[in-house]
């Protein structure tokens, strides 16, 4: 039951804020750009990379350091260098979240420095416990079993007592043989550029039983399966 958890992991991007805001089509460009560059290729060439290795290594970045030993810290400051002006302060969100029992968590594939600005930017800095990024991770992404592990024993998290919100629908499948309630936070459209066995999820997919739940943001679903509003 969503009433008895008191353990709540929040990935962040189309998750935390809806995917309309699109800030993947700057992170996707600037992706595009550091491939071409690193690897010296074209761009429309880096661009076929970027999503081969996405779907072969979890991660862009995963694929260019095992191929081409990329140093990941330049990679992650070169492609979260964004506008965040589409993102709003979300009120309504930061209320919900905060009247929450228990901990809160951010869990993202994303680097610890975008996390920061995006959290502050949407007005909930204060709403979480802890940060869980991919340089936590050894930049070993969601939903590799071992980087599950990692963040559940850094911050001393039971999973059967949590609910571990995605918008990636792979990336709820751990989660999910850990024992966490699991919950897709889907999209009318699909801003992530991405291919299709593994972009984020639209609705009218279908999804595997891996999924608990499905949603259109993380406030409805609370107000609805959790406050009872």
């Amino acid at each position: 039951m969503i009433g008895e958890k008191r353990e709540w992991v929040f990935d962040l991007d189309n998750t935390l804020y809806p995917a309309k805001c699109n800030l993947f089509a700057e992170m996707e460009a600037r992706m595009t750009a550091f491939v071409a560059k690193l690897v010296k290729i074209s761009e429309p060439e880096a661009h076929d990379l970027q999503k081969q290795y996405f779907v072969e290594y979890g991660t862009t970045l995963n694929g260019l350091m095992q191929v081409h030993g990329c140093e990941p810290d330049e990679f992650l400051d070169h492609v979260h260098d964004i506008d965040l002006s589409p993102l709003d302060r979300l009120p309504e969100l930061v209320n919900t979240i905060d009247s929450l029992p228990g901990r809160k968590f951010v869990y993202t594939n994303g680097s610890y420095k975008h996390a920061l600005r995006v959290i502050e930017k949407l007005g909930c800095n204060g709403s979480f416990e802890g940060i869980h990024a991919l340089e936590d991770a050894g930049y070993i992404p969601k939903p590799d079993r071992i980087a599950v592990e990692r963040f559940l024993q850094k911050f001393d998290i039971d999973p059967n007592k949590g609910v571990f919100f995605d918008d990636v629908p792979r990336n709820l499948l751990t989660a999910h043989e850990l024992g966490f309630v699991t919950v897709l936070i889907h999209s009318d459209v699909d801003w992530s550029h991405e291919p299709e066995e593994i972009r984020p999820a639209m609705k009218g997919d279908e999804y595997g039983d891996y999924i608990d739940y499905a949603a259109d943001d993380i406030t409805s679903f609370l107000s609805e399966h959790y406050f009872g509003r």
